[in-house]
């Protein structure tokens, strides 16, 4: 097997859900011992309430030119089952047991692992590489915005966390703010006295068949995710907490829908006799690139000269470089071939793990002077 593809099956099949990326932090911290890189973990892991913290080395420039940071994340959305990486008839790498992959985002850790190696093994000239795994990041960023950024040498950094077809560059993501909300009833035998109750499910119920989900507009999307209430069905619900999130790229357009969901949350309460509690938090800044912005024109070369024709797009999701880019330090975002991630149909061809590692290389000799 390609060197590349044994080391991303050895990583996927490692179960490393948003907290618990102990087991596959050391196997990465490992290789790049077996590199002779120093590798430095920062001890955010408790405050972050992940077991492992950010992963972080660098190669000392051989050469004049612009350094250059990669990033991928460790953590993977929670499997529901048993992960094995196995390669079918096409090229193509899937999970035989019918859960994720993990290819988002350890396919990025795979090949960026393996193109440092080729780096040093082959003395190739660069103008220095350093490297940054981050935890929790499917979780909002987490580990990325506990990093403390003022280690990092690099101005110009790439991601690659965009489930797309290689060449593609992401110029924008957009903002997000994250909702928690609570509803407080009151708690009544739902069969003998169920009018002295007050239904707290039926007023979470309420507020989200008030809101405007999916697609709000071209810039903007709202989503409710989770929700949890109630003991037992002869007992009208105390509590119904659920969690929601709104992004924009515009970040007027971000504020005016938070407070649209904000004002139907606070309808739903009075309607139904229930008190709420909202917890807002921000998720992450949006960010916005031109076409002739030096790192995307770094991205652009590399592509090309790995024969892709550079697409240029904006995401509807977030990623580590939106991190990176709030604090002044240019990160953009590459499509790396992955497909139906956080899916049982997650999946990624064997040729684009090698192709992408040709990529990181052209960036490398692109960054060079």
């Amino acid at each position: 097997m390609p060197e590349v593809l044994d080391l991303f099956t050895e990583l996927a099949a490692i179960p490393s859900p948003s907290g618990e990326e102990r087991a596959v932090a050391d196997v990465v911290a490992a290789y790049l011992r077996d590199c002779a890189l120093e590798v430095g973990e920062d001890d955010t892991g408790p405050a972050t309430g992940s077991t492992a913290g950010n992963l972080y080395t660098r190669l000392e420039a051989n050469a004049p030119g612009t350094p250059i940071f990669l990033c991928a994340h460790l953590d993977t959305v929670p499997p529901t089952g048993r992960i094995e990486p196995v390669v079918d008839d096409e090229g193509v790498v899937r999970n035989a047991a019918g859960t994720i992959l993990g290819a988002d985002d350890k396919s990025a850790v795979a090949v960026m692992l393996e193109a440092t190696r080729r780096v040093l093994a082959e003395r190739r000239s660069h103008a220095g590489i350093e490297l940054l795994f981050t935890p929790k990041e499917e979780v909002g960023l987490i580990g990325a915005n506990a990093f403390d950024e003022s280690r990092l040498t690099a101005r110009h950094g790439f991601v690659y966390d965009q489930a797309a077809p290689i060449g593609e560059v992401v110029l924008g993501a957009p903002y997000a703010q994250s909702m928690v909300v609570t509803y407080h009833g009151r708690a009544t035998h739902a069969g003998m006295y169920p009018e002295e109750g007050r239904n707290a499910i039926a007023a979470a119920a309420r507020a989200i068949a008030d809101l405007r989900l999916g697609r709000v507009d071209e810039e903007s999307t709202a989503n409710v995710g989770v929700i949890e209430g109630g003991v037992a069905t002869n007992i009208v619900a105390e509590l119904c907490t659920f969690h929601a999130e709104a992004r924009s790229h515009d970040e007027r357009k971000l504020a005016d829908l938070l407070q649209e969901m904000l004002d139907s949350f606070a309808f739903a309460a009075e309607t139904s006799d229930c008190r709420v509690d909202i917890a807002t938090r921000k998720s992450y800044s949006g960010y916005r690139f031109k076409r002739g912005d030096d790192v995307v024109q770094l991205a652009a070369i590399a592509l090309t000269r790995s024969g892709y024709e550079p697409r240029f797009e904006l995401s509807g999701g977030g990623a580590d470089a939106n991190v990176f880019n709030e604090r002044g330090i240019h990160c953009v975002n590459l499509a790396n071939g992955m497909t139906d991630i956080h899916t049982p149909d997650e999946r990624i061809a064997v040729a684009d793990l090698e192709a992408m590692v040709d990529v990181t290389l052209a960036l490398v000799d692109a960054a060079l002077a």
